[in-house]
């Protein structure tokens, strides 16, 4: 075996792990076995912004997979009614469960007859896996006894079937059957996606963002691409004031101060008082809105002109403002302003706060800090988020990639170096994780982070955002929003596929996956872009936006037999549900088929384990050859 000192060195730490010949050959036998199932199912979803019930409804019923797997299994057996009961108690076992306890449902032949349906489609979905898998995705109070039951095997006397039987029998015996129910419900979940992807913007028009953390912060395996509202929070969690007051004002905006006050516990009467004393609203909320208004477009001119690289010089607007007759020159015509009082504006510096402002935001940005909830989630959304990411052959990213008016990628500068494409992707993640994680961070890099929420480069944004004209303005010609020209060539597959390339995705099966931008249903808008090359799944998870999609938002399927993208309508509510067995009406549209199943081998799951089985291989050589000793 021709080997090098360093390879030596590695397969001598690689043997305190597998200290046998017999221990290595039976590992690569393993890997070989997981190469050759088939690959797991990946759920892709967009856009949540804080619609908590809608987004937990759907990971709750898998997008739908649940419902198709259980069609298709008890098709024979189950009435329509009794398969949508069953949906209804996977979902929400513990809910559910409660109401057929109070109704008298729950005899001992309702729990039977219901473990049974369930043993058998935790079987059914536990088949693409690994035994060693299952196991480990199996509440650990009932491993074993899950494990039994989902390895039945037929023999002569049917007694195997018959040591499971008594199973069942005991745990009724002993008042356990709603918490097995419970169990079996959490395994078959687990079971039907193997991997979540959330292609950015959780936070912001909802009210319960905090809410749909912590459930994601539960999930066995997921992966984050940021969107623009959560690198707003993001922001705002490192302290930068600029985003701070983006996020108050948005929460102002949506009515939904409740996710700072109890969700993350930022009180907001510091603000309202002063408000009220500054702003003629009977509104506290309103007043409030005014004066964090002033404050942002004060905060952005500072980050603009400590930033001439931004390029955004044209949102410079406080300075423009004529405030003896309350109006504003853009572009040589004149607008009369909506607000007429600027209280806390000086004219000589429009863009300094005065002392009572600065004092405001610099307790808020002491509570955002110091809020500890807020911190664990921004925590998360860190360490299991990225600008974007690379998985099992597509590209996934929330808004765009800019380019320029020709389609080819946009050079921009900063610091003294062009970027573009994916180095300015892979320098946008760099300057936000060193702006959270730094302990010697800069105003630069803050500054940045509220570049990342609206910059018209940014790759979160890609458009001017006209937060000034669509407050003070009612000539709406004003509050239009140029985007980048990447959002023009989305429906070019030379183009996508270009950018496939440059992120080192050659496979005719890439796809680039986008959220951002909500898909016009109703105007006869198709989420397939560039001849299916790009898939665009914003379809209005938001309430505010169904009424222009027409849905209630887009979800995709990634499973070994190909693609497909699931339409949503809007969600009855969970009481519906419960009660009624509603589920979301969901449509599906093949998006790619494969020519042959996809299994592990051909993931990026495969090529780690070929990979290890590689390294194994040298390991048993050198066993074998003695060049390194067994231990066992």
């Amino acid at each position: 075996m021709n080997i090098t000192d360093d390879r030596i060195k590695f397969l001598r730490l690689l043997s305190e792990k597998y200290r046998s010949r017999q221990q290595v050959c039976t590992e690569i036998i393993n890997l070989q076995a997981i190469l050759n199932l088939p690959k797991g199912t990946e759920h892709f979803m967009s856009d949540l912004h804080g619609e908590y019930e809608a987004f937990s409804h759907i990971l709750n019923n898998s997008a739908g997979v649940i419902r198709e797997k259980v069609d298709m299994l008890f098709e024979g057996t189950l009435t329509p009614r009794e398969r949508s009961s069953l949906c209804t108690l996977i979902y929400y076992p513990e809910e559910k469960l409660e109401k057929i306890n109070e109704e008298g449902r729950n005899t001992e032949e309702w729990y039977r007859f219901v473990l049974q349906n369930l043993i058998d489609l935790a079987k059914m979905l536990s088949s693409k896996y690994t035994r060693s898998k299952v196991r480990k995705a199996m509440p650990s109070e009932y491993s074993y006894i899950l494990d039994e039951l989902l390895h039945a095997q037929a023999d002569e006397d049917n007694n195997q079937f018959v040591y499971h039987q008594k199973i069942i029998d005991t745990l009724l015996k002993l008042g356990e059957g709603d918490d097995f129910i419970i169990a079996l419900s959490s395994l078959i979940k687990r079971l039907a996606v193997d991997h979540l992807h959330i292609v950015g913007d959780i936070f912001d028009r909802g009210e319960r963002p905090d809410a749909i953390l912590n459930m994601l912060m539960q999930h066995h395996s997921l992966d984050i691409e940021w969107g623009n509202h959560d690198i707003l929070w993001m922001g705002a969690a490192c302290g930068s004031q600029a985003c701070i007051a983006a996020v108050v004002r948005n929460c102002l905006s949506y009515n939904n101060i409740s996710v700072l006050e109890q969700g993350y516990g930022i009180s907001l009467r510091p603000l309202v008082l002063f408000a009220e004393k500054m702003y003629d609203e009977t509104d506290p909320n309103k007043a409030a809105k005014k004066a964090i208004s002033i404050i942002l477009f004060k905060l952005e001119g500072q980050i603009i002109r400590r930033n001439p690289d931004y390029g955004m010089q044209e949102r410079l607007l406080l300075d423009k403002v004529n405030f003896d007759d309350a109006t504003i020159d853009i572009d040589g015509v004149v607008h009369e302003l909506k607000e007429k009082r600027f209280p806390t504006i000086n004219r000589m510096d429009p863009y300094a706060l005065d002392p009572a402002e600065r004092e405001i935001m610099d307790e808020l940005e002491k509570l955002f800090r110091e809020s500890e909830q807020l911190q664990r989630h921004v925590t998360f959304l860190y360490n299991h988020g990225s600008m974007y990411r690379k998985f099992n052959g597509n590209l996934l990213f929330h808004g765009c990639v800019p380019l320029d008016e020709d389609g080819n990628l946009k050079a921009l500068h900063f610091g003294g170096r062009i970027y573009q494409g994916k180095s300015y992707m892979d320098y946008a993640d760099s300057i936000a994780r060193r702006a959270y994680f730094s302990d010697d961070r800069t105003q630069k890099e803050l500054d940045f982070m509220w570049y990342l929420w609206c910059g018209s480069n940014s790759p979160l944004s890609g458009r001017v955002v006209k937060t000034f004209e669509r407050t003070f303005l009612s000539d709406e010609s004003t509050w239009k929003e140029p985007k980048n020209p990447y959002y023009r060539y989305q429906d070019s597959e030379p183009v996508c596929r270009m950018l496939l390339r440059e992120f080192g995705l050659y496979s005719e099966n890439s796809h680039i996956i986008n959220g951002h931008t909500p898909i016009h249903v109703m105007e006869g808008e198709n989420p397939l872009k560039a001849n299916g090359r790009l898939i665009v799944i914003d379809g209005g998870f938001c309430k505010a936006y169904q009424k222009t999609t027409g849905i209630a938002g887009y979800t995709l399927i990634f499973n070994s037999h190909g693609m497909r993208l699931k339409s949503h309508q809007p969600f009855s509510g969970m009481e519906a549900a419960l009660s009624e067995n509603l589920d979301i009406d969901s449509q599906s549209q093949q998006v790619a088929t494969l020519d042959k199943r996809l299994m592990v081998a051909d993931t990026d799951t495969g090529e780690m384990l070929k990979e290890q089985i590689a390294d194994l291989e040298d390991l048993l050589t050198a066993y074998r050859e003695g060049l390194i000793a067994a231990k066992a």
